[in-house]
Parts: C-alpha cells; sequence; structure tokens
C-alpha cells in the first residue's frame, strides 16, 4: 500500500531572478498555505542562489524559506543542492516524503501541490507537470502559435523542472538529480523510467506559468524550446500574413 504523503519539500534554483522571484515564491508559499490545510502535509520550502550577482539574494530572504548560496552555475547542482537541504532532517521513511521543483522565473497555481500530493497518495511517483509561457510577454501571433501546440486534458509529458514532482524515496533510488548544467529534470525522470517499478503520471491540472523569454539562464530549456519551436513558427506564420497582405 502507497503511503500518504506527510512532508513536502519544494526547491526554487535561482541565478539572477530578481525581477520574477518575488512573484515565484508568493505563489509557492500559496500553494504551500493550501495543501497544508487541504491535505495536512507539513512544507519545507528551498530557495538555492547559485552565483547571483543581482538584488535575488535580498529577495529570497524576505520570505519565509531556508535560503542557501553555492558558485556552480548549473541548475542540476543548485537543484540537487536543495533537495539535499530539504531531505536533511526529513522524515526517515522517505515515501511518505514529496519533492516539488520549481523555477524563480515561473508562478505556480495555488493548487499545485494539493493535485500532485492527490497524486502522490494515489500511488503516483512522479508527477510530469506542464508549463505556458505568460502572455503578457508574447505578440498575439505568437500565443495563437504557441496555443496551437496545446490541447486541454491532453498533457504531452515533456519534462519541465518549473512543474515537476517526485517521491524522496524514488529519487534517492536512482541517485538523484544529475549535477549536470541544464536538462538534469529529463535525465531525472529518464532514469526513474528506466526501472520499470515508478508509477509517472504527466497532467496538466496545475499548469505554471513561466517566461516566455527566448534567452535564458541556459543554452538550452524552455526558453530555447519556445524560440526554436512555437516562436519560430510564430515568425512564419507572421511572414505568411505579410506575404499575403503584399499587392501582387
Amino acid at each position: 500500500m502507497t503511503a500518504g504523503v506527510e512532508q513536502v519539500v519544494v526547491v526554487v534554483p535561482v541565478r539572477n531572478e530578481a525581477a520574477l522571484l518575488g512573484r515565484c515564491l508568493r505563489s509557492v508559499l500559496a500553494a504551500a498555505c493550501h495543501v497544508e490545510a487541504r491535505r495536512g502535509a507539513v512544507v519545507r520550502v528551498v530557495v538555492v542562489l547559485d552565483d547571483c550577482e543581482d538584488g535575488s539574494e535580498t529577495i529570497a530572504r524576505g520570505f519565509p524559506a531556508e535560503v542557501h548560496a553555492i558558485s556552480a552555475r548549473s541548475v542540476g547542482v543548485a537543484r540537487a543542492t536543495g533537495v539535499a537541504h530539504g531531505l536533511a532532517g526529513a522524515l526517515a521513511d522517505r515515501a511518505r516524503t514529496w519533492i516539488a521543483c520549481t523555477d524563480a522565473d515561473s508562478a505556480v497555481p495555488t493548487h499545485w501541490l494539493t493535485a500532485q500530493v492527490r497524486h502522490a497518495d494515489a500511488g503516483v511517483d512522479v508527477v510530469v507537470g506542464t508549463v505556458r509561457p505568460d502572455p503578457a510577454e508574447l505578440s498575439a501571433t505568437q500565443l495563437a502559435a504557441w496555443s496551437a501546440t496545446r490541447v486541454v486534458g491532453c498533457p504531452n509529458g515533456h519534462v519541465h523542472g518549473a512543474n515537476l514532482g517526485v517521491r524522496a524515496s524514488v529519487y534517492e533510488r536512482v541517485g538523484g538529480f544529475s549535477l549536470q548544467p541544464e536538462h538534469e529534470d529529463v535525465d531525472l525522470v529518464q532514469r526513474i523510467a528506466a526501472t520499470g517499478s515508478a508509477r509517472i503520471v504527466a497532467s496538466d491540472e496545475a499548469d505554471v506559468l513561466t517566461s516566455a523569454r527566448t534567452v535564458g539562464r541556459t543554452p538550452g530549456g524552455y526558453a530555447a524550446y519556445l524560440r526554436q519551436g512555437p516562436l519560430s513558427a510564430a515568425d512564419a506564420y507572421a511572414a505568411l500574413r505579410d506575404d499575403r497582405r503584399r499587392p501582387a
């Protein structure tokens, strides 16, 4: 029988995100209050500042969260560090501890943790959640191009560190996040899936809002996806539209 979740560790890696970090942490703490009230789980929020050179540290320390600083310039190291701190002194029964990850440029919905814990209590070991770009940062053409890639109720299963949850016992069994500068989230889920014993669910129930910038903190990640996928398609749509408007 699957153990019910009693503790949640939320990990937020930060690399020069002073403009968006406050929004992120306000949303995470609202989600923490919600899951504590609805599911009775105790939440620990861990912020990892990775060689930040802006005002991120000042902002982070203004919130009721654990704040740690490193100088790795690697999101894999930052996430792994956050999880290690979050699990220190946690429940000995790791099956009852849930790890939830998001990014400093993102904002989670209030029911984000509640939805993940509900899946966990039903026997799910990994929740692969969806993200959506901030529409305030997109043109109408870009937003239409991105919307064309989404079907509500049919999550595509893409792995995003901004919306990922995993049972701590499963996380530790595969050795946790690898210490790589990007794609550590995809690597973790691939290693868990390779065990053949974990239950992995893709869900768009708690969509996470994230920055629509096309130049991110790493060469790859969601920024590269937008730049090479939906937003490049938007450029093509715009060019086609302009061609049609030109007189013959």
